[in-house]
This record gives structure tokens, sequence and C-alpha cells, in this order.
């Protein structure tokens, strides 16, 4: 039973076209919530995990953080939709948002005119 789930959609692509200020808002700060070495080494452990999850009571000692520090990360991260979690006894059990990864991709690549233009240019 999942506890939290980010249900946002993502922008158009940053390079094909402008962004409405309320996407680059959104953008914005799910950018500043990868944009921290803890959060981003989280986001590799769980990613690194064979059912792709970890109970926030194993994230701690792989990562050298406190239980404070990497429960503020976990509650970032999860805010700004980048992991979803689900409670399972006491415990919380943290995964990735697959989705949600493969749409902030999608809004970074470069329109196909631009991409041939740029390789057109370096060939």
């Amino acid at each position: 039973m999942p506890i939290r789930k980010t249900s946002t959609s993502c922008c158009a692509p940053v390079l094909d076209g402008r962004l409405k200020p309320a996407d680059a808002g959104d953008l914005a700060a799910t950018f500043r919530a990868l944009g921290d070495a803890g959060r981003l080494r989280l986001l590799s452990f769980l990613a690194a995990q064979p059912d792709g999850e970890a109970c926030v009571c194993h994230l701690t000692g792989p990562l050298g953080l406190s239980q404070p520090t990497v429960s503020h990360h976990l509650k970032v991260l999860t805010d700004a939709g980048l992991l979803e979690r689900e409670r399972r006894g006491t415990w919380m059990y943290y995964r990735l948002r697959l989705e949600r990864m493969a749409e902030l991709c999608a809004v970074l690549e470069p329109p196909k005119k631009l991409a041939n233009a740029l390789q057109r240019k370096a060939g």
C-alpha cells in the first residue's frame, strides 16, 4: 500500500521552445532536489539494489550519512516526485519512480533539428 505517490506530469522539452514560468519553476525545483551529492548517491544506491528498492534502515551505513540526513534527503527526493515509499510494518521502503526519471531525461533531449545542426557543425 503506497503511502505517497506524486503524480506530477512533466513539462515540455527545455530545448524545444519556450518554457512556461510554472513549468520552469517545477523543473527547477526537481533539479534542485538532484543537486546534492548525498541525494544522488541515494538514487544510485536504490537503483543498484536487486529489487530497485531498499528499507530506510539499510541506507545510512552504505552511504556514511547520519539517519537524520538520510531522512531529510529521502523527503526531498520523495517530495520532488523522484521516489515513492511504502510502509511495511514499522519500516519504510523507498524505490525510484522510473517514469519520472524518464520524463526528466526527455525534457533535456535536444530537438532533432538542433542535434543535426550541431553534428554538422562538429563534423
